[in-house]
């Protein structure tokens, strides 16, 4: 077995000043990444070694100049990774090229990111049925809790992170208008939703909830300047087209639409529009920040914070107008919210029927709260059309769930008739969309 030797001739205009450690805005600024690590001996990849503790940066350097079995071999030039010992010393030091490792790491990422979605979002949907057995008659206030529940949660946990030092002043001191935005879309998206939601049928709703895809690579086009190849487009339509096979397959839902009116279709596709216009938005203030934290990324939960502070602001002027779509009668709100409490605590004379409450709608409130934040965290990682896509593959896996004896619903639904061959056309546009990545 052959030995190879190298070194690397710097260009002449650095020399070892160029090697010194600097503060860690200036290393960003410069390209230079730096990190201090023990380093392993690892094949292929070649470190700079140390026998020491050692700190390695990247840059760029004029030329590799190798042996290997007696034969001198030059490389051009490239990203290289150097590790400066602690002394003299310590810098007899083996170099070597680093690549494809951080795509790796990120895609590794992304896919936990997504698989977590997936789990979530199952989740999400199965407990939101649950929850709704024991207070059946207060849907309107599980939705109010949740809110005002979130933005209380997401604080409380702003503030330890601050306090932990992983939220920074610079963080919160972002500009609040597109969280303001951010509030004012998902505040309309639930008004509309809901409003539709009262006239369309549950069977229809998936279909329309198709177009949420559509609107999200419309809207990554015109506003994040995204291109996507005739793949990416196919394995999109296709997951849209198998969501609509495995959920409304033998339900009418045609007949459906038709019925509701062509007003009550178009008014739930707006809500998808809003809902889709919010999603994208938060990934432009994920992008922003890397600008204006000098390579740094935001948190989540002042992203989440703020959005679900502003959320319930709207919420709260908007509340006339959504409790009549819940057939609430606004004189009667403090009634109906009174009799909520006492059914959501299962307490009081107006438990009855209230089985089950306050574990499985607190159950659902944890969960969907665990959902918002993976959810948030692959976007961030990711794009706003791939936590979409994430999102739409846990619809079939729902519909699934809810053919098991799962406790309080009783008789366990059947499949719909096309639910296989929906779920195969899913899964091959997720392989599709996936196999060529998006060149953004």
């Amino acid at each position: 077995m052959s030995l190879s030797s190298c070194y690397l001739r710097l260009p002449s205009s650095q020399g070892a000043a160029g090697l010194r450690a600097q503060p860690l805005l200036k290393q960003r600024a410069a390209g230079i990444a730096w990190s201090d690590i023990i380093h392993p001996i690892r094949r292929p990849d070649i470190f700079l070694r140390s026998y020491r503790r050692s700190v390695t940066c990247t840059v760029r350097v004029s030329a590799w100049e190798c042996w290997e079995g007696g034969k001198e071999r030059k490389q051009k030039a490239g990203p290289c990774l150097y590790a400066i010992g602690d002394s003299e010393a310590d810098r007899a030091v083996e170099i070597g090229r680093v690549w494809g490792r951080g795509v790796d790491k990120r895609t590794v990422e992304m896919a936990i990111a997504a698989a977590a979605t997936v789990v979530l979002g199952v989740g999400n949907r199965v407990l939101y049925k649950l929850a709704l057995i024991p207070l059946k008659q207060y849907p309107f206030f599980l939705a109010q809790v949740a809110t005002i529940g979130y933005t209380i949660v997401y604080f409380s946990i702003l503030y330890l992170r601050y306090h932990a030092g992983i939220v920074t002043d610079e963080m919160l001191a972002m500009p609040k208008a597109p969280f303001i935005v951010v509030g004012l879309l998902e505040a309309l998206g639930a008004a509309t939703g809901m409003a539709a939601g009262a006239i369309l049928s549950g069977a229809s709703i998936p279909i329309l909830s198709q177009t949420f895809l559509v609107w999200q690579i419309l809207l990554s086009i015109i506003f994040l300047g995204r291109r996507y190849n005739a793949n990416q487009l196919i394995g999109c339509f296709l997951v849209a087209v198998g969501v609509i096979i495995t959920v409304a397959s033998g339900s009418n839902a045609g007949h459906s639409l038709k019925e509701a009116g062509i007003f009550w279709s178009i008014l739930m596709i707006i809500s998808f529009l809003l809902q889709a216009a919010d999603t994208v938005l938060k990934e432009i203030i994920f992008l922003d920040a890397e600008k204006k934290l000098k390579g740094g990324s935001v948190d989540l939960f002042v992203v989440n914070s703020y959005g679900s502070a502003f959320q319930a602001l709207f919420i709260c002027l908007l509340l006339p107008f959504l409790s009549k779509l819940w057939g609430v009668p606004f004189s009667q709100l403090l009634n109906y919210l009174r009799d909520g409490t006492a059914c959501f605590l299962n307490i009081g004379a107006v438990s009855s029927g209230c089985e089950g409450a306050p574990l499985l709608p607190l159950l659902f409130v944890i969960v969907n709260m665990g959902y918002n934040i993976s959810l948030l965290h692959l976007l961030k990682v990711s794009s706003a059309v791939v936590s979409c896509l994430a999102s739409t593959f846990s619809v079939p896996i729902s519909v699934y769930m809810f053919t098991l004896p799962l406790p309080f619903l009783g008789v366990a639904s059947s499949l719909p008739q096309g639910f296989v061959a929906g779920a195969v056309i899913l899964v091959l546009g997720l392989l599709i969309y996936a196999w060529t990545p998006s060149k953004s």
